[in-house]
């Protein structure tokens, strides 16, 4: 079972050690091998996604990553910018299906910044679609206005589009994992703007004939926002677009207390995904020993259960998370009266604690 481990920029490489940490004492007999992506990967190669880099992530049989991006190298041209790692190994690996849980441990009701009663229980999880949409369209670019009011000067323009392959491949997966769930999917658009949103919904559809066990509704993206924060336990399954899916799934993270605390999974066709926390790479307080490393954590659970087929050590790790907040751990983004509060390390060091 080999392993991609790609640490990435500011906290990301504190956080994968904590992950590789927890891995480790597994006992399995991974084969993990580390490159540089992100920042690092242009410090190293002069590219945010190195050929090497590539090379090893389309060998293995997932990918484990960290975080990537740093304030610093924000004047790059946009191909050369930190973002654009993650970006290309969602093109080039075919990663279309990400897959965002939100789950609000009991130990951290208190964290959340709703009232208990309103996210007590939480438990959404959020199908994003990740090959398509505005992120990827062309053309694409800075122009001068070849009509309308502003007729000549520059305008900056991107392209929402999707294909009808594109939308029936993420509904099928997303009403698949609504059936393992409560056979709830509630579909987000914006379908009364945008004509790219309308054939969304159509196509989401006529998808559902093939799950009439599934409860099917359609709801436009900004009450969706609107109804994550005033009642998000009405919502089992999510699916949606990639730039929707992107605001929303930070949103709902905010539910759980911290986005520190959530996990991810992009998969493609066969299940091979790349695995990381929902989170960016916080430059403002890298190496200062303070993440969260548990969405990282629960990733690489992930990681076990969705791509390397084995439940029973995934099992073992989210249940060791449990322990350790159960005992009252937290690190700063999620520390509160009452409890310990600990950095990146020891964090790392209790959930490897618990897993005995």
């Amino acid at each position: 079972m080999k392993i991609a481990i790609l640490p990435g920029d500011g906290i990301g490489t504190e956080i994968i050690e904590e992950a590789v940490k927890v891995l480790n004492a597994l006992g399995q007999p991974f084969d993990m091998e580390s490159a540089p992506v992100g920042g690092a990967g242009y410090e190293a190669h002069g590219h945010p996604l190195p050929e090497g880099t590539l090379k090893l992530a389309k060998e293995a049989d997932a990918i484990l990553f960290g975080a990537v991006g740093d304030w610093k190298y924000d004047t790059l041209e946009r191909s050369l910018r930190p973002e654009q790692a993650i970006l290309g190994l969602r093109k080039h690996l075919t990663l279309f299906a990400n897959f965002r849980p939100a789950i609000l441990y009991p130990e951290l009701v208190g964290a959340s910044t709703l009232k208990p009663e309103v996210v007590s229980g939480l438990d959404i999880l959020i199908v994003r679609e990740l090959n398509g949409d505005i992120y990827f369209g062309q053309p694409r670019g800075v122009r001068e206005a070849p009509d309308g009011l502003f007729k000549g000067a520059r305008e900056g323009f991107d392209t929402m589009r999707y294909a009808e392959p594109e939308i029936r491949r993420i509904a099928h997966v997303a009403f698949q994992a609504a059936r393992k769930r409560g056979k709830r999917l509630t579909s987000v658009d914006k379908a009364n703007v945008l004509e790219t949103f309308q054939f969304w919904k159509d196509i989401v559809t006529d998808v559902h004939k093939e799950y009439p066990d599934i409860e099917l509704d359609h709801m436009y993206v900004d009450n969706a926002a609107m109804q994550l924060v005033r009642a998000p336990k009405k919502f089992d399954v999510i699916v949606t677009g990639n730039m929707f899916g992107d605001i929303l799934s930070d949103a709902a993270a905010m539910l759980t207390g911290s986005i520190g605390m959530l996990p991810s999974a992009s998969l493609d066709a066969n299940s091979k995904g790349l695995y990381e926390p929902s989170h960016g790479s916080a430059p403002d307080i890298a190496g200062k020993g303070i993440a969260n490393p548990l969405a990282t954590i629960l990733s690489a659970a992930m990681m076990l259960r969705f791509s390397l087929n084995l439940p029973a050590e995934a099992d073992r790790i989210e249940n060791a998370v449990k322990k350790v907040l159960a005992q009252g751990l937290r690190t700063p983004d999620i520390h509160e009266a009452g409890t310990t509060k600990v950095g990146t390390a020891e964090m790392g060091d209790a959930v490897v604690k618990a897993l005995a």
